[in-house]
């Protein structure tokens, strides 16, 4: 299937996938317009993101020396302990060698270098590009190299299934209103319904999905929920970080989930997360992240509140059942660089309505 509305770009994975394997400072190797609203995020979470600024005379003549100029300038001014080169649709179609660069560059840093750029139907190319050099530079072992990509086969699937990448367009949306069925969850919670408040979170966006189940929590502490998150000890140093301190943090609200799952297993955590709503039997479910994970076989009758932060999600959701659906606008940007759970628009609405 074709796809007619904007996907998520290789390229850009590539960044944030460097920035996960705890990367000092990326290199784009191409225009300097290439990717920049994703830079400028990442310098916020610590990474810096150089470009190599390739113009119309290095479109003909190639941008190595440039690239050599910029990895010296690199190592120089910010003594890093990673470097990565990402790869660009210019630097692909000239036909540049990144790893040559690197080494006439002389540099001490480690550093690898991704050949990617835009044009792969799926962005997780961009992330195994980048995971493939991190395991032939001795960043990651072989067996996480096969576990990620399981991971990232299991979350593509996902979104062919049942996700943004269900349909060729999809009308983004807004959602329904958070007042309306915030009193709604409310009146369940309250009524001593059996439910349950599900973390699936995709890496840093768990910051503030957290607090969905933070705020449920403060309004309902006595309420007959089971709590639940994708917060186990697994993946990539940054994740394995993120994961410890949002635990942390849910817990000295006094929200103490079960763990299934890790915060890069979100795409694959749908059953394992389905056969606990299960054996659980709630009549109604928060679910805060990718509830599209969950196959629709184990919510069939329970009446949910699913909480994304993609516009494009909405539809695909109501289409499997889920009745109640919200969009948390610019989730992104407000997750990257902070180091402690982030309030939620959805729980400062379950909170205005105690």
């Amino acid at each position: 299937m074709k796809f007619m509305h904007p996907r998520p770009s290789s390229i850009v994975a590539a960044l944030y996938t460097a920035r996960d394997l705890n990367v000092d400072v990326s290199i784009l190797h191409g225009p300097s317009g290439c990717s920049f609203k994703h830079a400028r995020l990442l310098e916020e979470d610590g990474m810096r993101v150089l470009t190599t600024s390739l113009a119309d005379n290095e479109f003909i003549f190639g941008g190595e020396k440039p690239l050599e100029d910029v990895l010296r300038y690199a190592e120089e001014h910010f003594n890093p302990g990673r470097m990565a080169v990402i790869g660009t649709c210019v630097a692909m179609i000239i036909g540049e060698d990144l790893q040559s660069a690197v080494r006439n560059a002389a540099i001490t840093a480690p550093t690898i270098a991704v050949d990617i750029h835009a044009g792969y139907p799926e962005n997780i190319a961009g992330v195994l590009a980048t995971l493939e050099a991190a395991a032939a530079a001795g960043w990651i072992s072989s067996d996480e190299m096969a576990r990620q990509r399981r991971m990232m086969e299991a979350a593509n699937e996902v979104e062919r299934l049942r996700g943004a990448a269900s349909q060729a367009y999809i009308e983004p949306e807004r959602g329904d209103l958070k007042h309306v069925a915030g009193r709604r969850l409310l009146e369940l919670a309250r009524s001593g319904e059996r439910g349950v408040a599900i973390l699936n979170a995709k890496k840093e966006t768990a910051y503030m999905f957290a607090d969905e189940l933070v705020a449920l929590h403060d309004v309902c502490p006595d309420a007959n929920i089971t709590y639940i998150a994708n917060l186990e000890q697994r993946g990539l140093a940054k994740v394995r970080e993120d994961a410890a301190r949002i635990l942390s943090g849910l817990q000295e609200r006094g929200v103490r989930p079960e763990c299934i799952g890790a915060l890069d297993e979100y795409g694959a955590n749908g059953p394992a997360l389905g056969d606990r709503i299960r054996a659980i039997a709630p009549s109604f479910a928060l679910i805060a992240g990718v509830p599209h994970a969950i196959p629709p076989d184990f919510t069939d009758g329970i009446e949910c509140f699913s909480i994304t932060n993609g516009p494009r999600q909405v539809a695909p959701l109501k289409v499997i059942g889920h009745r109640h659906v919200m969009v948390e606008v610019d989730l992104h940007p407000k997750t990257l660089g902070v180091r402690s759970i982030v309030e939620s628009e959805f729980g400062a609405v379950l909170r205005s309505l105690r």
